[in-house]
């Protein structure tokens, strides 16, 4: 086929881009792309000198003051029988020496595990437990029913 010089082919040109995007999308030495999400440091702007990470700052006394007001506020709750703490114990809030068991609070979301009577209404102790703790914290609420306790 013969092209006319006054004009490209888009078709080529689009080819050319695709395969250079292709390149770029591999290529882990070209510019940075955004910024990933951190875990327990927050992405800074390598204070270290290397490009690394900041460490995010101790939690407050604020967090443990909500965990202990979430923790009593769920006990409360009418058919709750106790918190959980998880298969391995790793659902809690963790404070300077101590953690409160059952509560898990982080910026991100705030997981309740309980334990219920048997016989309880699931859902409606789920709402309940719902409702009382999303009066208290500005995150989303997760609640799990962990176990069924028997008389």
């Amino acid at each position: 086929m013969m092209l006319d010089p006054r004009t490209t082919d888009a078709t080529d040109t689009t080819d050319a881009t695709d395969a250079t995007d292709a390149t770029d999308a591999t290529d882990t030495t070209s510019a940075p792309g955004p910024a990933v999400p951190a875990g327990p440091v927050a992405a800074g702007a390598g204070a270290d000198g290397a490009g690394g990470r900041t460490p995010v700052p101790p939690r407050s006394d604020d967090t443990a003051t909500t965990a202990d007001e979430v923790a009593a506020l769920v006990l409360a709750v009418p058919g709750v029988v106790s918190l959980h703490p998880g298969r391995f114990g790793e659902v809690a809030t963790y404070l300077p020496g101590r953690r409160v068991a059952g509560v898990k609070l982080n910026e991100h979301v705030a997981e309740v595990h309980v334990v219920l009577a048997h016989g309880e209404a699931i859902q409606a102790a789920a709402q309940a437990i719902h409702a009382v703790v999303a009066a208290v914290v500005q995150v989303p609420v997760q609640v799990f029913v962990e176990d069924l306790a028997t008389a």
